[in-house]
C-alpha cells in the first residue's frame, strides 16, 4: 500500500490549492488598479422565462371555447322568440309546414310575417280535445290551438288568423 505524498506546506487541507499569493483574486478582492466586475458580490439574475409557443393544443382549446360560447349565445337568441315566450296579443309566424311541429315564432304584428294572433295562453298539459274545449272557454273566436310540452313549461296557445 502506498501513502500520499506529504503536503508542501504545513496545512494538510491545502492540497490541490495554489500557493498563497499565486492568485490575486483568491480573497475575493480584485487587485488595486483593476475595476470591480459588474455583478460581483450579487446573486446571478434569474433566467428569463421562455416565450410561450402557440401549440395545436392551445389553438384547439381556444376554438372549442369560442364554439361553445357561440352555440350558447345562438341558442339563447333563437329561443327568445319561441312559442313559450308568447303572450296574449302577440303575433305569431309559422316557420314550418310540418303539422306536428309548426315552429311558431313571435313576430311584430306590423311585420309581413305575422300570420296569427294569440287570444289566450293557458299553463298546463292538454290533449287536443281538452285544448279545444279550454280555448272555447278562454277565447270564443279562436281558430287554432297549439300545445307544447316537455320543455319544462307545458302550455296551450289559442290562436286566430291575423288580419291587418
Amino acid at each position: 500500500m502506498t501513502t500520499p505524498p506529504p503536503p508542501q506546506s504545513g496545512n494538510p487541507y491545502a492540497q490541490g490549492q495554489p500557493p498563497q499569493g499565486g492568485n490575486p483574486f483568491a480573497q475575493g478582492q480584485p487587485p488595486q488598479g483593476y475595476p470591480q466586475q459588474p455583478g460581483a458580490g450579487f446573486a446571478p439574475a434569474p433566467p428569463t422565462q421562455p416565450k410561450r409557443k402557440i401549440t395545436f393544443k392551445l389553438v384547439k382549446n381556444v376554438v372549442v371555447v369560442v364554439a361553445v360560447a357561440v352555440a350558447v349565445i345562438g341558442g339563447y337568441i333563437a329561443s327568445r322568440d319561441d312559442a313559450n315566450t308568447a303572450a296574449v296579443g302577440d303575433c305569431m309566424h309559422r316557420g314550418s309546414s310540418n303539422s306536428t311541429n309548426p315552429d311558431l315564432e313571435v313576430v311584430e304584428c306590423s311585420s309581413s310575417q305575422a300570420e296569427y294572433i294569440v287570444l289566450a295562453k293557458v299553463e298546463g298539459s292538454f290533449t287536443s280535445a281538452a285544448a279545444d274545449s279550454k280555448c272555447e272557454e278562454k277565447a270564443k273566436d279562436f281558430q287554432y290551438s297549439y300545445t307544447e310540452s316537455g320543455d319544462g313549461s307545458d302550455f296551450l296557445l289559442c290562436l286566430k288568423d291575423y288580419s291587418k
